[in-house]
């Protein structure tokens, strides 16, 4: 299996926990001194995709490989800034609405192309039938 599929889904386990995320963020607009909670898959991609050479010999050398299942991939941070956006904590509904929409197309984009993928693999086993 390709590197494609296995970041694919990563992408989509990243998107999933933003959801929930954003979600709880929204739920906790009006909590007095809550502190909003994000995840980055920037520092994910950094560490793990960008940083991989391309290796088609055997004495090329491998940077490093994609984080099977199982490990732990993203960090929850919490916004540690004191700025009471909602007058009543740090969490800004335009921002997270904003997120929320942003996050939603990279789910979408993802599980189509997980999908492509897969369905050109059966035809492929299939015999282009």
């Amino acid at each position: 299996m390709s590197d494609v599929p296995k970041l694919l889904e990563k992408v989509l386990d990243y998107s999933a926990l933003k959801q929930k995320l954003i979600s709880k963020n929204i739920a906790n607009l009006s909590t007095v001194n809550y502190k909003r909670e994000d995840i980055s898959f920037d520092e994910y991609l950094n560490k793990n995709v960008n940083g991989k050479l391309k290796v088609d010999n055997s004495k090329h050398f491998s940077t490093g490989e994609v984080k099977m299942p199982g490990q732990p991939d993203f960090n929850i941070e919490e916004d540690k800034s004191e700025e009471k956006i909602s007058g009543m904590n740090n969490v800004d509904i335009d921002r997270e609405m904003a997120e929320m929409a942003e996050n939603t197309l990279l789910f979408k984009f993802s599980a189509r192309r997980l999908n492509f993928y897969y369905r050109n693999l059966q035809s492929v086993i299939k015999g282009g039938r």
